[in-house]
């Protein structure tokens, strides 16, 4: 009987209510993805361009880039392409759209980590939206130092083709997206969360422990049973890394603080797999595969750079 109470208390009660807040915030996320409800935010980018000495394709595909990255980048590569825009300049504004890229998938992402990892969810994306605005800013610095004055343009012209969708399209649409992305997340998330439960029940992590203790020194700011979290970032999806985190926050042996590191190093250390699998594939069909690779470096290492950043501040203001 203590057994069965302890199944049901550790696995299947929080599981079910993990399952639950998930496919209420995967809906929730995709009607406002949908709707475009982020596009609002795009009214600042014409004072940020002449700021930033960028010229208006720059802030038309930042406003843009609120509604799609691949369209957006379609224009920075066609302006290129035509002379528009300098090498250097193209560089700046693909940067320069990291914020509204991270604003995309926002709504979607959030909402599963924070159903997941409550608050501590809530931290984390935090912390990594600051580190998109960082990169944002940067590139209105190096721009007004680096980059020539440019004649204010229209940046709105370009987007009178774009309109979010009505509330009717965008409540079919995110059906559609529901019922095609929610079985994929459960597959990974109810095996891995039940993976980690049993580990932790059978002293799984304390292998995982002295492994750490012996060879993963760069680590070594890290608790040891995060580590899974780390490796599942890295080999898997970003899905398996946060189920597998809710799993130890719901143990109560891990310190919220301990698994907003874990998700960041995570975060970082997948950079080069992230770029392989997702950014590549559409960079190379939207720019020459030299100039695509170019960009991916860039903008990677700059991602993973803004993370680190705000990953230390956060150690440290936390100690």
């Amino acid at each position: 009987m203590a057994d069965a109470h302890i199944w049901w208390a550790g696995l299947v009660k929080p599981l079910l209510r993990l399952v639950f807040f998930l496919s209420v915030s995967l809906l929730a996320a995709n009607i406002i993805e949908a709707l475009n409800w982020t596009r609002g935010v795009a009214r600042v980018a014409a004072p940020l361009v002449q700021l930033g000495h960028l010229r208006d394709v720059s802030g038309a595909a930042f406003s843009l880039a609120f509604v799609s990255s691949i369209a957006a980048n379609t224009m920075l590569a066609e302006s290129h392409e035509k002379g528009e825009l300098s090498r250097r300049e193209l560089v700046f504004a693909n940067i320069f759209n990291s914020m509204p890229a991270y604003f995309v998938h926002l709504p979607s992402m959030g909402m599963l980590v924070v159903s997941v990892l409550g608050g501590v969810g809530a931290v984390y994306v935090g912390l990594t939206l600051a580190a998109a605005v960082l990169r944002t800013l940067s590139v209105i610095v190096f721009g007004r130092i680096f980059l020539p004055p440019v004649p204010e343009g229209c940046v709105s012209c370009r987007l009178e083709e774009y309109r979010p969708a009505t509330w009717g399209e965008a409540v079919q649409r995110s059906l559609q997206r529901f019922r095609r992305r929610m079985p994929r997340i459960l597959y990974i998330t109810v095996p891995v969360y039940c993976c980690v439960f049993v580990l932790q029940r059978s002293g799984g992590f304390a292998v995982v422990e002295r492994f750490m203790q012996d060879h993963v020194t760069f680590l070594a700011f890290l608790e040891p049973q995060t580590l899974s979290v780390v490796i599942l970032h890295i080999a898997a999806e970003f899905t398996p890394a946060i189920s597998a985190a809710g799993a130890l926050l719901d143990s109560g042996t891990i310190a919220w603080r301990e698994i907003v590191l874990a998700l960041l190093a995570g975060n970082v250390l997948s950079t080069p797999m992230r770029a392989f699998r997702h950014q590549f594939p559409s960079y190379a069909g939207i720019f020459k595969p030299r100039l695509a690779l170019h960009l991916i470096v860039i903008n990677q290492c700059l991602r993973a750079g803004s993370i680190v950043a705000v990953g230390v501040l956060f150690f440290y203001v936390t100690l």
